[in-house]
Parts: structure tokens; sequence; C-alpha cells
């Protein structure tokens, strides 16, 4: 195996097919052909001797050979853009630190987190990205993001198995909530029980292959009535304000919601627990990390939510399945 004349060409494809699953969607995200792709593939294949990619027919899986090149790909990269940044005449204090989060987190948690690390370390740069949480994981694996803000429900299984294990930490643990119109019979009261829900009209993401559709209440006992479909929080509950449906939501979210809708606790059924994660790889983090992370738990303590809850038994108290906090907390 000889991948000294490897480019970082094939490095940052690599990691782009990595991370998106399909050469397409590669392709598109570089301004690449598809050919052009499977070529600077072939050439790390080659290169390695082995490998790399399973293909299939729902897109591309990494072998564990394809596991050991994109995590030494990872880091080759991002010291050749931190030397770019460098040579660029970056001052020493700066820094930059690359975010991603789920959509939930977009409403409050992140730009509240954001907001105050510009105050207190004006020096640091933090770009971010959106996505479902197994893209998320993806990427912090395939080194686009240095941090990642995931979901985890029940029963809070770690959001992947690959090696090396990744570092979580639970920010907070929340309720899950029902939103409803204001004039909707169910609206008069603090909470309902999970037998009124029968029956209803829902507002609901789209489900997909890696993620379960969001929005309807869990466990109903009958096949829910989706009225209409939306990816966008702010979208749905604008929906719920007009009259159109029901929708769940987390307790976080409550402060932020529109005018014209009534969020109602739900007895009876599991006690629906939604957990937000910090993610991260397991070596040290720097310094614009810590300091965002630091951002991120106060974020999470000014919306309402408990900080630092840790992992629910019988998870194995054993590197990248325990909280892992990156840096001290701060008192406030």
């Amino acid at each position: 195996m000889d991948l000294g004349d490897v480019s970082l060409v094939a490095l940052r494809v690599f990691r782009e097919v990595a991370e998106r699953r399909t050469l397409t969607a590669a392709a598109e995200a570089l301004g690449f052909t598809q050919s052009g792709v499977s070529r600077q593939i072939a050439s790390l294949e080659r290169a390695a001797r082995t490998r790399l990619l399973e293909r299939r027919h729902d897109g591309v899986r990494l072998t564990a050979a394809g596991h050991v090149v994109l995590r030494r790909a990872a880091t080759v990269l991002d010291e050749i853009d931190a030397a770019s940044r460098e040579l660029a005449g970056m001052p020493a204090e700066a820094g930059t630190v690359r975010l991603g989060w789920y959509s939930s987190a977009g409403a409050l948690l992140v730009p509240r987190a954001l907001a105050a690390l510009r105050r207190t370390h004006p020096a640091i740069t933090v770009t971010t990205q959106e996505g479902s949480t197994p893209a998320l994981i993806r990427a912090l694996r395939a080194g686009r993001i240095d941090l990642a803000v995931v979901a985890s429900l029940p029963p809070f299984r770690p959001p992947d198995a690959e090696s090396p294990r990744l570092e979580f930490e639970v920010l907070a643990e929340r309720s899950l909530r029902l939103a409803v119109p204001a004039i909707h019979p169910l609206a008069g009261a603090d909470s309902v029980d999970v037998a009124d829900l029968r029956g209803q009209r829902w507002i609901a993401s789209p489900s997909t292959r890696e993620q379960e559709r969001l929005g309807v209440w869990p466990g109903l006992d009958e096949r829910p009535e989706i009225a209409h479909t939306a990816t966008d929080w702010l979208a749905k509950l604008s929906l719920v304000a007009a009259g159109c449906g029901l929708t769940t939501l987390p307790a976080s979210l409550v402060p932020a919601v529109p005018p014209g809708v009534r969020v109602l606790a739900v007895r009876g059924g599991p006690h629906e627990q939604r957990r937000i994660l910090l993610a991260r790889l397991p070596q040290p983090p720097a310094e614009p990390a810590v300091r965002l992370a630091d951002a991120l738990r106060a974020a999470v303590h000014d919306v309402g939510a408990p900080a630092g809850a840790p992992w629910p038994e019988p998870l194995p108290l054993r590197r990248g399945t325990r909280a892992v906090p990156l840096g001290p907390r701060r008192s406030r």
C-alpha cells in the first residue's frame, strides 16, 4: 500500500463521497462530473491497493479500509486548510469552528449560542450547516464539521457504532409537546389524553430512509391522517396557527411558538423524552470548539432546558458512549 502520491483532490472527493453516500451527490456538490468522481476514487483505491467503497443499490458504504483512509484524510485536509488560513494572515487568537445542527436546534439554541460567542470571542468564526442526525454524524466523521448538535430518541442509543467511537455530551433532555390551533376543541385545557388524539389531522415532515416521520404523536394506535407535510418547524407551526392540523414540538421550542398556537402536554402512553447531544471526534478539541461548546451549554440554560444530563444505563461507560464535556462548564 502506497498513499504517498495521492492527490489532495482525490482525498477531498473521497471525503465528499463518504459524507454524501452517492457519487452523484458528491459530483453535484463539488462541481465534478460523475465520471470525474469515479476516476478520483479509482486512483485512491489503486494507491491503497484495496477497495475503499462498497457499491450498493442505494449508494455506497465505506469498507473497513475506507474508514481508515477517511479518518486520515480528514486530518490531512484539516491541516492543509488550517495552514491556508494562517498564510492568509489570520490573527493568532482567531480560529474557525464548523458546526452542524439538526433543524429544531436552529430555531433558538444555535442562534443564541452564536450571538453570545460573538460578544465574548469576536475573533472566532463559526460556519454552520443543517442536516439530519445521520447526515451530521457522517459529516463529523468525514472531517467536514468539528461539532454536531444532534437529536437522540429513546432508548437513547449512540447515533452510530463506527470506530473510533465519537464523544457525546448530553446538552439537554426535554419532553415532547403537542401544538394545536388556538381555536381547536382541545385548546381549552393545559393537557390532553393520548386517546383524544385519535382521528386528528396532522402536520408532519416527510418520512425518509434515514429519518422517521416527525410531527405525529408517537405510538398512536391508528394510521394517522397526514394533512400537510413540511420539513421546517416554523412552517409546521404556521400551518397549526392557520387551523390546518396538529403537530408535535420539543418543549425547548415553546418560547418561539407563533400566535394562534396552544402548546399542550399529553397524558397517557409512554413518557416521550428527547435529548440534544453535542458530538465530536475523540481527539482533543481546538480552543474555538471549546468556546462554542461553552456557548451552546449557556444557550441551553437560557431556553429553559436542563443541561448536563448523564447517559442512561445500561449504556456501557466507555469512551465514546459516555458524556464527555468539551472543556469546563462555566457557572452562571
